[in-house]
Formats: structure tokens, sequence, C-alpha cells
């Protein structure tokens, strides 16, 4: 595997983790209340602590998005 490889294979990376990082936002955002009935079916939790619970889960998902994905497909794109 050379490196057109790695930097092909992040770019993917970086376009489908973005891509469900924003569908992600939008659908909490949009169809919060959907969201918050279904798993508060199976799971006895406040509205607050969802939001809070799925606020932290998507910041904790973006960082990783950008340490693991954005970060070193930049760095590569830099290097030519």
């Amino acid at each position: 595997m050379d490196l057109y490889d790695v930097k092909q294979f992040l770019m993917w990376c970086a376009m489908l983790n973005g891509g469900l990082l924003i569908f992600s936002f939008l659908f909490c955002a949009v169809a919060g209340d959907l969201v918050y009935k279904l798993h508060s079916r199976w799971f006895p939790i406040s509205r607050e602590s969802f939001n809070g619970t799925v606020y932290s889960l998507i910041g904790l998902y973006k960082i990783l998005f950008i340490v693991f994905n954005l970060i070193p497909w930049l760095t590569l794109e830099l290097m030519k």
C-alpha cells in the first residue's frame, strides 16, 4: 500500500464519517422528540439526561472524526 492509497482511504473515511456526523446531528435536531420517545421506551431516562448524553456522544464523535480522519488526510494532502 503506497501513500496514494492511504490518502484515498483517509479521504473516503473522512467523507463517510463526516456525512454520518452531519446526518446524526440533523436527525437529532429535527426529530429529537421522536428519538427521545423511542429510547425512553427502552431505558428510563429524563429528557435532560438524554439531551446531555446525545450532545456528549455527538461531540465525542466529532473529536474522533477530526483526530483520526480529517487531520491525517489533510496532513498527507499538504505533504505533496
